[in-house]
């Protein structure tokens, strides 16, 4: 199907990608920490005061929200769109699910940053608890629904092109050896023009995946963009999911980061809740083939074991 083909289903409403689900409430301070940098400031005021005291927030109205960030009730209700809420109310009842998980002791640690003068131990603690959270966060607001239609979309696939550059691009070749050893033609070009004539070969039938935390990467959005023109099924993983990336994406997984800081930026943080979501594609794929799957994968280990295997001495 071709771009403007697309576009025009969009255009009339006639989507075919899943409908969202509404963030549960525990990625809720997640999705302020991703999408808070592109907000207005008055945007920014509202999803700060949400994050930060849900229980007190959720006992107000919007007019009460409103007024405490200094805001409009307008502002209140485009932010609780951004944040995935399809209005005030609905936030309003994710705020009270997060205040109580919170007072059952459930409420997530804050990190501190790390410093340049912290000690290996500091730092390896501070990693740890990041990644967790990060882990946790993009569990959290992953799209159940999104997901299972792109494990469809990569069963049936003639051949699967992954697009990604840097950090970006080793997710996608773990995803792309992955698929290779249970059998599927898979490939992840790290060079940004052969993944675009990579995308001009792309049909009906095949799947474009993009790797993009910002969403904005043109170097990822091109070969995506291409490939959605060739009538491929695109997939994105995004921690941006409001990205010039979402243009050209049938279907869209969002992940999460750690608090960006001067020594860990989002670039390198991202790659977590990534990886994440490749092993989820991963082994919801591997589920609906498990008859080939299972004994590729089994010929893929045996092949290789003997090179593991310490060789007898002479």
């Amino acid at each position: 199907m071709s771009s403007s083909l697309k576009e025009t289903f969009k255009d009339a409403a006639v989507d075919t990608r899943p409908a969202p689900a509404p963030p549960a409430p525990a990625a809720l301070a997640a999705k302020v920490r991703t999408l808070g940098p592109s907000m207005t400031r008055s945007m920014q005021r509202v999803a700060e005061a949400v994050a930060g005291d849900p229980a007190g927030c959720a006992a107000l109205t919007v007019t009460g929200l409103a007024e405490r960030t200094g805001t409009s009730e307008a502002t209140v209700v485009r932010t609780s769109r951004l944040l995935g809420y399809p209005g005030y109310r609905d936030l309003r009842l994710a705020l009270a699910a997060l205040a109580a998980q919170q007072e059952a002791g459930g409420a997530p640690a804050v990190t501190a940053d790390i410093a340049v003068d912290d000690t290996l131990t500091d730092v390896v603690a501070k990693l740890a608890q990041e990644e967790q959270q990060c882990l946790a966060d993009t569990a959290a607001g992953l799209d159940v629904t999104q997901l299972e239609a792109a494990v469809a979309a990569l069963v049936s696939a003639r051949r699967i092109d992954v697009y990604g550059i840097g950090a970006s691009n080793l997710v996608g070749q773990d995803l792309v050896q992955k698929l290779l050893r249970i059998g599927l033609i898979a490939h992840a070009p790290a060079d940004p023009h052969l993944a675009v004539t990579n995308a001009v070969q792309m049909r009906a039938g095949d799947v474009a995946l993009a790797i993009t935390h910002s969403g904005r990467t043109t170097d990822v959005i091109e070969p995506l963009r291409v490939a959605f023109d060739h009538g491929a099924t695109t997939i994105a993983i995004t921690g941006r999911p409001d990205g010039e990336i979402a243009s050209y994406a049938d279907h869209i997984l969002t992940t999460s980061t750690a608090r960006e800081s001067e020594l860990r930026p989002a670039a390198m943080s991202s790659r977590t809740s990534q990886l994440l979501v490749v092993d989820c594609l991963f082994i919801g794929v591997a589920q609906r083939t498990y008859d080939i799957a299972a004994p590729a994968l089994s010929a893929s280990y045996e092949a290789l074991a003997h090179r593991h295997s310490p060789r007898p001495h002479r």
